[in-house]
């Protein structure tokens, strides 16, 4: 643990109105929650966090999803009032919100404002129809627009996410596109290259040639060189290999994460890295709703699985997350390397006084890199 990384809360919502063909997060399609039971229940492990992490500042709170802006404003609420209680806010704490912007989610912006939210991440994913048809999504661009000036006129900070690499998507479509995001005058953006994974819909119709159309190697890797160009002309430089910010305005809460701090996770799968007795703990919960639902309400847990993870682990683990920042990691993490030598002169990583970073070029080959270094 690195103690000036920060302590986080992540609070997972399970539920979504949709399952978009190429999300492979835990989320899950129902007819009904009964959202009066899902706060009891955040509320209790709150509780039982706080036994275990002790005292502690508390520099961010982040509901994620599934679908966080189908929850209701007041266990939003509920659940901050229990965080704040639980732990000592930081007079700079940042509250995110995922949200979805179809207009039935959007119309629950001033509650959840006025529940302590100072963030919103919306998954706006495309700005155009057809694409956001073939995403699955159930908006469209109007309405995309219209949640995203609404939110902007309601939080402090607003953030937006965008798929590229998308079917039949040339470079100059994603040009076009991307200007029209960076019209937008976000301080946020988070901008990921389309994944095919495994247990998706998109996963299986990869696997029996029925996704046709997705970009070659070379043409993803000139989407992600233009994006890096348009972002640092448009003052929002990557911060991270996805992610995009005006200066002051990364995610404190993903920070947290990528220079390994500490994070509480409650809700059904939620992880958690705590330093507890010196020892690095990995915590896991229930995946599926009812199983943790039920765990919480009968044992007062809903974690099942907990795990030291070994300092040659935690040092790995360190690596793959902090090379994904533009600051890189401390210095002294590969002083000894013997591979460093040679990405360093092959213009992949460069060395300052107190950081080891990827270079511009390096960047886009991090995975390489990685495999080298952890051979």
């Amino acid at each position: 643990m690195r103690p000036e990384a920060g302590f986080g809360l992540y609070v997972h919502w399970p539920f979504c109105q949709a399952k978009c063909p190429y999300c492979d997060f835990n989320s899950h399609v129902t007819s009904a929650v009964d959202q009066s039971r899902w706060s009891a229940a955040f509320a209790r492990e709150i509780e039982r966090a706080r036994t275990v992490t002790g005292p502690r500042v508390l520099n961010s709170i982040f509901f994620g999803g599934g679908t966080p802006s189908l929850m209701e404003p007041e266990v939003v609420a509920n659940v901050i009032t229990k965080a704040r209680a639980a732990w000592t806010p930081a007079n700079d704490m940042e509250i995110t919100l995922e949200a979805n912007p179809t207009s039935v989610e959007a119309a629950r912006f001033h509650g959840y404002r006025d529940a302590g939210v100072n963030r919103v991440s919306i998954g706006i994913q495309a700005l155009n129809n057809a694409d956001l048809k073939a995403l699955g999504r159930l908006h469209d661009v109007s309405e995309a627009r219209a949640a995203f000036d609404l939110a902007r006129n309601t939080f402090d900070r607003v953030s937006f996410d965008l798929i590229y690499a998308r079917q039949n998507q040339s470079l100059d479509n994603w040009r076009r596109e991307l200007s029209e995001a960076l019209s937008m005058c976000a301080d946020h953006l988070s901008l990921y290259q389309l994944t095919i994974e495994d247990g998706t819909a998109f996963g299986d119709r990869f696997s029996r040639n029925r996704l046709p159309g997705l970009p070659s190697d070379d043409l993803s890797a000139d989407m992600f060189d233009l994006t890096q160009e348009m972002t640092e002309a448009a003052g929002l430089p990557a911060y991270e290999i996805s992610n995009h910010a005006v200066p002051g305005g990364e995610s404190k809460h993903n920070l947290i994460y990528w220079r390994s701090g500490d994070c509480v996770g409650i809700g059904p799968g939620a992880h958690g890295r705590l330093t507890l007795n010196r020892a690095r703990v990995e915590t896991l919960s229930h995946r599926k709703p009812g199983p943790w639902l039920s765990a919480v309400e009968r044992t007062g847990s809903g974690q099942c699985e907990e795990e030291i993870v070994t300092p040659n682990e935690s040092r790995i683990e360190s690596l793959l997350m902090g090379l994904r920042l533009r600051e890189g990691v401390p210095a002294d993490w590969l002083a000894e390397h013997t591979k460093l030598p040679g990405l360093v002169e092959d213009g992949l990583l460069e060395v300052t006084s107190d950081k080891i970073r990827t270079t511009a070029r390096g960047r886009p080959l991090l995975n390489a890199i990685l495999r080298e270094l952890l051979a």
